[in-house]
């Protein structure tokens, strides 16, 4: 059974799921009730989405092999550089694709 099927990586995108759905719904309502948002509150909800991101890239890293390692590191670096998520995903993409069909064959 591959790693993608088992029951933890099953609960993991689950989980991902309802809090990607929980935070739409608490911005939705914490915006519609709060006229003026404090400057903490704001700071934590401008980091919802990375904690997002984590919890989806964090099994890519952990159950893939060396190839998703370093295109996720290439990724990264390229996400440092750029403000577009569209090079970082290019890079990743064509670090994972270079890997397996050049190297691993």
């Amino acid at each position: 059974m591959s790693d993608f099927t088992n029951d933890h990586m099953i609960l993991v995108i689950l989980g991902a799921a309802v809090a990607t759905y929980m935070t739409r719904i608490a911005g939705y309502v914490l915006l519609s009730v709060v006229s003026d948002i404090p400057p903490r509150a704001e700071a934590a909800l401008n980091a919802i989405p990375a904690a997002v991101l984590t919890t989806l890239v964090a099994p890519a890293f952990y159950a893939g092999g060396w190839e998703s390692k370093l295109a996720i590191g290439a990724a990264l670096l390229t996400g440092l550089r750029f403000k577009s998520p569209l090079p970082m995903i290019a890079v990743g993409w064509s670090v994972v694709m270079v890997c397996r069909y050049f190297i691993i064959g």
